[in-house]
């Protein structure tokens, strides 16, 4: 069983019996980078990625993202081998929508054939029976794109039928279309681009938490290659002193923002390092002051204008 540490609280999955700790792991950055394909190949060290997810598991994460696409199939044999036979209480959340092209690229994965295929990709390289979560990925590289979503999900729906699936989330979607998805099928959680400066969800939390489900914002620390990509000269250099003031690194207060923001928002900040894991998962005792709150809301607000 995991070690039930406070981390951040618990947040429980509607309509299961699946509570998860509020700061979770993301695992894409387990996967190496080879020249330009982003998120390709195994990582430089393999037993260094074995060890972050160990010690993640025994500091009390029970959350844990990924998709075999990443790699491809590179983190979820990783998982496999750093966690297996998995601890009770742990909840693997995979994603389906993409899969990966010889040269990396990433192609849109949404047919009958492309879903079905990726259900039993994902339970033959975590070595498991059933999935605990699968997020059905929609829409473009970085935002969701309006359209239907009712045959893929429908798709994912008998897969479920099947035992294949338990539950299902929806990531990179607008409200529209998590509107239409729960009336195919319950939805559990939302995962889409949310952090200080990219504010765009912010009704759409607020809705969701009303129904209690789930919010996972990905790259909760900004745009992917830079660390607080996608925040302003001004932006970077308040928070860095909200941070200093604090004793605290920025992307803590990055995340420590994120957890008071709602509720119903859980973190998957992923890293390759134990050092930044354990940095990250001490975000989670972060208390921000509100005035503290205050002045990092108006990042939201300035990047509105």
């Amino acid at each position: 069983m995991i070690q039930q540490t406070d981390l951040g609280g618990s947040f429980t999955l509607p309509s299961t019996s699946i509570a998860v700790n509020r700061m979770g792991y993301g695992a894409m950055q387990l996967a190496g980078r080879d020249g330009d394909k982003f998120v390709w190949g195994p990582p430089k060290d393999v037993e260094g990625a074995i060890a972050v997810l160990r010690e993640a598991v025994a500091s009390g994460v029970n959350h844990i993202d990924t998709a075999d696409y990443y790699g491809p199939h590179v983190t979820n044999q990783i998982i496999r081998k750093a966690l297996s036979p998995y601890p009770g209480g742990l909840v693997i959340v995979t994603k389906f929508g993409s899969r990966r092209g010889d040269d990396g690229s990433w192609i849109p994965a949404l047919s009958r054939e492309d879903l079905t295929a990726a259900v039993h990709d994902n339970l033959n390289h975590l070595g498991i029976d059933s999935l605990d979560v699968v997020n059905l990925r929609v829409g473009g590289m970085m935002e969701p794109s309006e359209g239907s979503i009712e045959a893929p999900l429908t798709v994912l729906a008998e897969l479920q039928q099947k035992g294949l699936v338990r539950h299902i989330g929806m990531s990179n979607v607008t409200a529209a279309q998590i509107a239409e998805a729960r009336r195919i099928a319950p939805i559990v959680c939302v995962q889409n681009l949310y952090n200080l400066v990219h504010r765009t969800d912010d009704a759409l939390i607020d809705d969701l938490a009303r129904d209690g489900i789930a919010y996972v914002p990905f790259f909760p620390l900004g745009i992917p290659f830079f660390p607080l990509g996608g925040f302003s000269p001004l932006q970077s250099a308040t928070l860095s002193n909200v941070a200093t003031r604090l004793g605290a690194t920025p992307m803590q207060v990055a995340l420590a923002w994120l957890l008071q923001r709602s509720p119903n928002i859980l973190l998957i900040p992923g890293t390759s390092s134990t050092e930044h894991l354990r940095q990250n998962l001490k975000a989670s005792s972060l208390q921000l002051p509100h005035e503290v709150v205050a002045e990092l809301n108006s990042f939201g607000q300035a990047s509105a204008h």
